[in-house]
């Protein structure tokens, strides 16, 4: 007899605030609305990773309906320590039609409201952080009017 699988742990890693500015409109593709939202700042704070998001960044979105978005949010999170992390994540976006219109006004929808998960991948330079290119992290996030708070944890 077979004993069923366990299922992964997970361990907080950090909470990131990135902080945005008003979106850039691509216009309607064949995949759909295309959206561009510039990323000027944020922090990082967590048991494993604290530091600030560099400006610089951008959320490349892709709305592919009234509920639901592909997001792909490139920046950079330079460490207390002073290491500089690239990071590339991956995410998606639903919820009411309603509720999905009123974040793009940029008004406050409560976070259970929204499914809104991500998987970041990290590529960093020498070796103190070189364990994140070789970790899987998944986040929850959460849209504010002038940020997007994300919390992450490493998949155990």
């Amino acid at each position: 007899m077979t004993s069923a699988p366990a299922p992964p742990q997970l361990e907080f890693l950090a909470t990131v605030a990135v902080e945005v500015t008003a979106p850039v409109e691509v216009g309607r593709t064949h995949r759909g609305l295309r959206r561009i939202i510039p990323i000027s700042g944020g922090t990082v704070t967590g048991p494993g990773l604290t530091g600030r998001v560099l400006p610089g960044g951008a959320d490349f979105q892709l709305i592919q309906s009234d509920t639901a978005s592909d997001l792909d949010a490139r920046y950079v999170i330079e460490t207390d320590d002073g290491a500089r992390l690239y990071v590339m994540n991956a995410a998606y976006r639903t919820g009411s039609a309603a509720d999905i219109s009123a974040l793009a006004r940029g008004e406050r929808v409560p976070a259970e409201r929204i499914y809104f998960r991500c998987a970041p991948r990290f590529e960093v330079a020498g070796e103190a952080w070189s364990w994140l290119e070789s970790t899987v992290v998944v986040g929850s996030g959460r849209r504010e009017p002038d940020r997007v708070i994300i919390d992450l944890w490493t998949v155990c």
